[in-house]
């Protein structure tokens, strides 16, 4: 019946117990290949610092098309009231009560004679 405690296997693999000891970190090998290893955390971090940024701007261009949404709708609620407002009945409707009156004598042309 083969040990499961062992510290290595016949193949050179390092154990379970080893590796949550924290032994394996104390091996030639691991001290050997212990700047690739931090490459690869600093990696895992810049990717992880990606995602969440890459997150936060998918939020605030969301937040910022529903504001685009919203004023783009009181522009054109604001663009109808302008027009409704400068026809000329509620112009002269407006005006009837300040004492201002629409003429009812249409304009007459001047004609200026050239020397």
């Amino acid at each position: 019946m083969p040990q499961k405690n062992k510290k290595k296997n016949k193949n050179g693999a390092i154990s379970a117990q080893d590796i949550l000891g924290g032994g394996f970190l104390t091996k030639e090998r691991t001290i050997k290949h212990l700047p690739f290893l931090l490459f690869l955390a600093f990696l895992a971090i810049i990717y992880i610092g990606n995602s969440y940024y890459a997150e936060k701007n998918i939020r605030k261009i969301e937040k910022l098309q529903k504001e685009v949404k919203e004023l783009r709708y009181e522009y054109i609620t604001n663009k109808s009231k302008l027009m409704q407002s400068s026809r000329q009945s509620m112009v002269a409707k407006s005006l009837e009560n300040k004492g201002i009156k629409e003429s009812t004598v249409p304009p007459n042309k001047i004609f200026v004679e050239e020397e």
